[in-house]
């Protein structure tokens, strides 16, 4: 059964074999003490938020979460590029929206991602890329009337996201380096208070996003394999 987390210890994860381990150790006490605080509905989903500039990797680390412990995967992003596709209302909008490098309207994107947790069998969901300010933090809150279990950061220099953005040539119509640079100062002005909400609430797991992959998930790791801990026992 998964339970609602009251709060976590802020916590920087390191990336060698001895501090995964000892890390693991401290992740599976902590999770364990507030797990055991507040318990919650069998059917309350657990919520991940995944935050991070523009090619910092976000996408690439929810890809082994998902792979590894069984996570639901929503990229707010992906679903606005859905949305564009389908030339649906919000269409012509979102598209116009994206190209200034500015936030889509935050109950458009709420919405979106309520309907994708609704119709999910899956209980268990990393929000990859959202909330991106304090008001898209209030209206999923309001709108969903949860808050995040646990909050995944990606800390990543600016010169290598903007280099990883423009290496990656997907055909993004935000792929570009007028764009890439408006986005990050976006991020920059924006997220870092949603970054310091739930900082103040214990709830942010801070990585370091610079180096390869399997690295980096390495300080991934412990906080999901003390949550299965958790979870096997409850």
């Amino acid at each position: 059964m998964w339970m609602r987390v009251a709060s976590l210890s802020p916590l920087r994860l390191t990336s060698s074999s001895k501090s995964s381990l000892l890390t693991r150790q401290a992740c599976t006490f902590r999770l364990w003490k507030t797990f055991t605080t507040e318990t919650a509905s069998q059917t309350e989903p657990f919520i991940t938020f995944v935050l991070g500039g523009p090619g910092s990797g976000k996408g690439t680390q929810c890809a082994k979460i998902v792979e590894t412990f069984g996570f639901k995967h929503l990229s707010a992003g992906d679903l606005l590029r859905r949305e564009i596709a389908s030339k649906s209302e919000y269409g012509s909008m979102i598209l116009n929206t994206i190209r200034e490098g500015k936030i889509v309207p935050s109950q458009v994107t709420v919405k979106l991602i309520q309907k994708e947790m609704e119709s999910s069998d899956n209980k268990k969901f990393l929000i990859d890329g959202f909330p991106r300010s304090e008001e898209n933090r209030m209206a999923f809150e309001k709108i969903v009337g949860t808050e995040p279990n646990v909050v995944l950061f990606f800390e990543c220099p600016e010169a290598e996201m903007v280099k990883r953005v423009l290496d990656r040539n997907e055909g993004r119509v935000d792929d570009n380096i007028d764009t890439i640079k408006k986005r990050l100062k976006v991020f920059e002005e924006l997220n870092l208070p949603v970054i310091n909400y739930y900082s103040e609430k214990g709830k942010v797991f801070k990585i370091n996003a610079v180096g390869t992959v399997d690295e980096i998930f390495e300080q991934v790791l412990p906080i999901f394999a003390a949550c299965e801990a958790i979870k096997q026992v409850a």
